[in-house]
């Protein structure tokens, strides 16, 4: 931890789809995945929750709050070109019945999410696999520089 940083802040996110999130980046991390969240793998599209895998495996998750905000998402099918396999997270509430079948489903909560149902793999080409590991990479270590030094952070491009 770097020095400064305070190691036992628990504080919840405050949107229900970032609680969902929160759940969903523990459970990635327990299988080994490392995670990001709100990465924009092209203009027009910001993934939720991205996890890569100890052999490389890049999934995406869409965190649903409920009924509304899953109608609102007219973008998700764009995000199945940018992983290897695509998740919903929803929470125990949520009308499982509306996802979409051949999809994966996670249960998640604040502190924890299981997955339900495996989305199918469709493994991505080599040069779209690279292009996202990069993309992880720069979006993680800008999270991260922004956070260790957030008065310096302005002096650069910004989010990746």
């Amino acid at each position: 931890m770097f020095a400064g940083m305070d190691q036992t802040v628990d504080a919840l996110p405050v949107m229900p789809g970032q609680r969902l999130a929160r759940g969903v980046c523990r459970a990635l991390r327990a299988m080994d995945f490392v995670t990001v969240e709100e990465l924009v793998p092209t203009p027009g599209l910001r993934v939720d929750v991205m996890g890569l895998g100890p052999k490389g495996e890049v999934w995406v998750v869409e965190c649903k709050s409920g009924r509304a905000d899953f109608a609102a998402d007219r973008k998700w099918q764009g995000y199945l070109e940018w992983c290897d396999r695509f998740f919903w997270a929803v929470d125990g509430e949520f009308p499982v019945d509306l996802l979409p079948q051949g999809t994966g489903l996670i249960l998640a909560d604040a502190y924890d999410a299981e997955i339900l149902r495996m989305g199918p793999e469709t493994p991505l080409a080599a040069a779209r696999r690279k292009v996202m590991v990069q993309k992880f990479a720069r979006h993680a270590a800008t999270r991260l520089q922004a956070l260790r030094d957030p008065a310096g952070f302005g002096q650069g491009s910004g989010w990746v």
